[in-house]
């Protein structure tokens, strides 16, 4: 049977504490969700145009959106949510927290590979504008993969945010 925990808030000494570092844990979800749903949406967009030099443009700036935004939020994210365990006196072995840890894993999993193919996609679309031509099995091969790849790693993140909110119990 799925239960949910509601937790007391901490002390009034440890309060600004738990606060901010919560502000800031929802903060690093919510940039990491916003910014996939983003880069997806632009990503999707600008290939459906099959306009490789539009797609080049998107690419760069989707490439340096994950490395500005989206690397920064995930190296912050496990930091205030050890930080949060800690002050509210959790375990990192309580069910929904070791779910949250094992589904951050499949994230990344699938996250750092797309990095690398979006890289690739904004080069081999610069090479094809360049050249005039249209865009190249392989950039379509990675189109792919590329999209493939954001069903786990986005509905990862989803199922942590569930469960970030939730914390339930079974």
């Amino acid at each position: 049977m799925l239960r949910t925990v509601l937790y007391k808030r901490p002390t009034a000494a440890g309060s600004l504490t738990y606060i901010v570092l919560k502000y800031l844990h929802v903060i690093g979800a919510t940039v990491i969700l916003g910014t996939g749903a983003g880069i997806a949406f632009f990503m999707l967009m600008a290939h459906r145009t099959a306009n490789a030099e539009f797609i080049a443009r998107t690419a760069g700036t989707v490439v340096n959106a994950d490395v500005l935004f989206t690397a920064t939020a995930v190296i912050l994210q496990p930091i205030t949510g050890y930080l949060l365990v800690r002050e509210m006196g959790l375990s990192l072995t309580d069910v929904w927290i070791a779910m949250s840890l094992a589904l951050y894993c499949v994230a990344g999993i699938f996250w750092l590979p797309v990095v690398f193919i979006q890289a690739r996609m904004r080069d081999l679309a610069r090479a094809s504008a360049s050249k005039s031509e249209a865009l190249s099995a392989e950039y379509h091969r990675l189109f792919r993969l590329w999209f493939i790849f954001g069903f786990p790693g986005f509905g990862s993140v989803m199922a942590i945010i569930w469960l970030m909110i939730a914390k339930p119990t079974f």
